[in-house]
């Protein structure tokens, strides 16, 4: 597997707060809520976001941005670490910020300071723009994208560029190959009438044709929360769904939506699956704590296919435990995937914040189903779970049963189908030793890798095919 393709992010940066804490009463002297035990974090916005998200998938990553001499651009670089290289363009004022006040993780007021600018282009911007292979403008109004706009109208000649839009910001230069409003975003940049009785589907698809024509952009996603997407090249729309419902802090989901379909442009994918993989990418960052997980190192590319994917697994675990999400296992053989394995692993997915399916590798599937099985080599196997919009993570196995793995993993439920009866899950008492959970999940009946390898070996073959052959 390649590494990432770097990608040059251009756009306003900002700084943001939370303050965090419980909201028990109301103040005597007002009905308002009084939030105490609060805990402040500070985090990159905007852009600078934007920028943080991309290099946390690997990838080299240069932020154009204004910043200046106050103390809140002083602390944004101080928050990106030196995970991204900086180009800084002049500011006029203060670097402006923001500041959530959340009471038990629901937003109750927001506050923002500065009125900063971007003052005018460099030319070390100008080069990092013209030298760029992919582009994402993360445009919150503030004027980065205004000083370095004919720049990136070539830029959208040359190479992919995403266009992540702000109701203040300008308008994307002709040619970019993808726009990522949300739907009130499309809504008021399309600026017609809503259709009379059009549903939010209907009315998105319209608003993204109507802005693909209006940008002259070749494509336009509009963003719809837990729905997914649609996708827009100008004719009949394509809805991406977004894989589980996920419920969370939705904060900077956008930014990580651009962000992924920016870094796969880069690395050559078609718009299609670039947004494919954004919508997935915005949803596992809503379930894994949003804003609140941004403070996590950067979680390394994940592995190649038929490498060894138990690291990332216990990665994801991790990062999902320590946003306060709810980590779900299942396990098999999974040889010959089947309805009752999908609707298992669906169900699953749907109790929790992500999905680790632990799999038996080829010597432990032999060592309990015999020597002609696995009848699909464990490679092949990590490769079909992962492709399941329910999978988060697929960790291997060696021995007969995963206690060894489970015990690194430590899910808070551990999801079994129903044909299993709880006393004759070995795995049981150790899943309850850290207080997690064996729940069993009702069974397809008649679904079987066993009965389908049978029913193959036993249906005619068409007349000239020899065995072993297949059709080309």
């Amino acid at each position: 597997m390649s590494a990432p393709a770097p990608l040059l992010v251009v756009g306003d940066a900002l700084l943001d707060h939370d303050l965090c804490g419980r909201a028990e009463r109301l103040a005597p002297d007002a009905p308002v809520p009084v939030v105490s035990a609060a805990r402040r974090t500070t985090r990159p916005g905007g852009a600078a976001l934007a920028a943080w998200l991309a290099a946390a998938d690997g990838r080299p990553v240069t932020l154009v941005t204004a910043l200046g001499d106050d103390e809140s651009s002083a602390c944004l670089v101080r928050a990106l670490g030196g995970r991204v290289r900086l180009v800084r363009l002049p500011l006029t004022g203060d670097l402006s910020s923001k500041t959530r006040v959340l009471a038990e993780g629901t937003p109750l007021l927001r506050l923002d300071d500065g009125d900063g600018r971007a003052r005018e282009a460099t030319d070390e911007a100008r080069r990092a723009v013209a030298e760029a292979g992919a582009v994402l403008v993360a445009d919150y109004g503030r004027g980065t994208a205004e000083v370095l706009r004919e720049e990136l109208a070539t830029a959208a000649a040359r190479v992919p560029v995403v266009w992540d839009p702000h109701p203040r910001g300008e308008r994307p230069v002709p040619g970019v190959r993808l726009v990522t409003p949300s739907a009130s975003e499309a809504r008021g940049f399309a600026g017609d009438e809503r259709p009379e009785g059009a549903g939010a589907l209907q009315t998105a698809a319209r608003d993204a044709d109507t802005l693909v024509r209006a940008w002259r952009a070749a494509s336009v996603a509009v963003t719809l929360g837990g729905r997914g997407a649609l996708l827009s090249h100008g004719d009949t729309p394509l809805l991406v769904p977004s894989p589980v419902t996920a419920d969370g802090d939705a904060c900077g989901a956008g930014d990580r939506f651009a962000a992924t379909a920016a870094g796969l442009l880069a690395d050559g994918e078609l718009t299609e699956s670039a947004v494919r993989g954004a919508v997935h990418a915005a949803t596992r960052y809503v379930a894994e704590g949003g804003a609140r997980a941004v403070s996590a190192p950067p979680v390394p590319a994940p592995p190649a296919v038929d490498a060894e994917p138990t690291d990332d697994a216990l990665r994801t675990a991790a990062r999902v435990r320590a946003a306060g999400g709810t980590v779900v296992a299942a396990g098999g053989c999974f040889d010959l995937l089947h309805a009752g394995h999908v609707a298992l692993l669906q169900a699953a997915r749907r109790t929790g914040d992500c999905l680790v399916v632990c799999v038996n590798s080829d010597a432990s599937v032999r060592r309990r189903k015999g020597g002609g099985r696995p009848l699909v080599p464990v490679a092949d196997r990590i490769r079909v779970l992962r492709a399941l919009e329910c999978v988060d993570a697929v960790a291997v196995f060696d021995e007969d049963t995963p206690e060894r793995l489970l015990a690194e993993l430590r899910p808070h439920i551990w999801a079994k189908g129903g044909d299993y009866a709880l006393e004759r899950l070995p795995e049981a008492p150790l899943v309850e030793s850290w207080g997690g959970q064996v729940v069993l999940f009702p069974y397809l009946d008649g679904r079987s890798t066993t009965g389908i390898a049978e029913r193959a070996a036993l249906s005619p073959r068409p007349a000239g095919l020899a065995p072993g052959r297949g059709h080309r």
